[in-house]
């Protein structure tokens, strides 16, 4: 394997801490050029976007019980049904050239053209910023990976949304969590790269239910630089007992993100005695020294004390990391993991049918 390897998806997931707060002030001009705290407060509010953008607008979602989260798609193919209940819709996207991107957009526009459209994006000349939106908010252009995995994009995607919502309480985030994670970055590839080399046969993610974008993103990070070397799932703490444990084996690799909420943690608590209990997995914890007896190993939580529904453009930087690695023992190359075009940086092959009337 080229020394090469990796080369940007390392750097981008190493930049993110220094790009936070770049996210934070292209909103709050972006707001102001768009009167969007007017036109976003009190709204049901409809957030989209494909894959890994998907999971960032589910992670932006459960920040604010007015928001639903419906991936492009989904709501290219069922969009009558969903916005019966949307006020304004806001597309999540890196390149906006995934095909479904601009279509949504249009298809929208289509069946409700009094419905406010907005975009976050990466990428300042797209399909999706061609459409018909209502305004775009642009995030700084390294955010825009080079690499085929979204990294940087999907924190900062999280974070722009977030920001949009909370924005008091983004703002607090980011000063307590981008000096964190830049001084504790080295220690967390560390225990990133320790715990690739326990990786066996197949990985589960836990997490509680506020982080489950982090939870599909996680997995997803796992599945994309591997090329699906390892097979992964993502579930919930309580969720896993009800059918998912039969996935979990002795040499399962077991990643837990553990809740900044006390009750929540009980439970979490209770769940990872039963997986040690039964012997099941090498158990790597997401949190902090309070919790270590729980876990075979440890890496360090980097939002300690930050609401759960915060919490995830800065927690995931250690799946991200466990994906790079992976990749690397893997033989292969993070920043093109699908070196016989399996899947790409921009998705292909999907055709927009144009919709004939009823």
């Amino acid at each position: 394997m080229s020394a090469e390897a990796g080369r940007h998806t390392r750097r981008e997931i190493f930049q993110q801490p220094i790009l936070w707060p770049t996210t934070l002030d292209r909103v709050d001009a972006a707001s102001h050029q768009f009167d969007l705290k007017t036109k976003l407060t009190g709204k049901r509010i409809l957030l989209t976007g494909a894959g890994t953008s998907a999971y960032a607008a589910h992670a932006v979602a459960v920040a604010d019980r007015r928001c639903l989260a419906v991936p492009t798609t989904d709501l290219l193919l069922d969009a009558e049904r969903v916005l019966a209940n949307a006020d304004v819709l806001i597309s999540l996207a890196r390149s906006g050239n995934s095909p479904e991107s601009a279509a949504v957009v249009e298809r929208v526009h289509a069946l409700r053209p009094d419905l406010p459209q907005f975009a976050i994006t990466c990428n300042a000349d797209s399909k999706l910023v061609r459409a018909k939106l209502n305004g775009v908010i642009f995030l700084d252009p390294r955010s825009n990976d080079e690499s085929l995995v979204m990294t940087s994009a999907f924190s900062n995607l999280v974070l722009a949304g977030l920001a949009l919502l909370k924005r008091d309480a983004a703002g607090a985030a980011v000063a307590a969590c981008a000096p964190r994670a830049q001084s504790m970055l080295a220690q967390i590839d560390q225990a990133c790269h320790a715990a690739a080399s326990k990786a066996q046969d197949r990985i589960v993610i836990l997490s509680s239910s506020p982080l489950f974008g982090w939870a599909d993103e996680a997995r997803l990070k796992v599945l994309e630089m591997t090329a699906g070397a390892y097979p992964a799932i993502a579930e919930t703490f309580l969720g896993l007992r009800h059918g998912p444990m039969s996935f979990v084996r002795p040499d399962a690799l077991v990643l837990a993100l553990l809740s900044n909420d006390p009750q929540r943690r009980l439970y979490e608590r209770d769940l990872l005695k039963e997986l040690r209990a039964k012997k099941l997995g090498t158990l790597v914890g997401i949190a902090g020294d309070a919790d270590r007896d729980l876990f075979d190993a440890l890496i360090p939580a980097v939002a300690p004390g930050i609401a759960d529904a915060l919490r995830t453009p800065f927690e995931i930087i250690a799946p991200q990391l466990l994906g790079y690695h992976l990749s690397l023992i893997k033989g292969l190359d993070p920043d093109n993991p699908s070196p016989a075009g399996v899947i790409n940086r921009v998705v292909q092959g999907v055709t927009i049918h144009p919709v004939k009337p009823a």
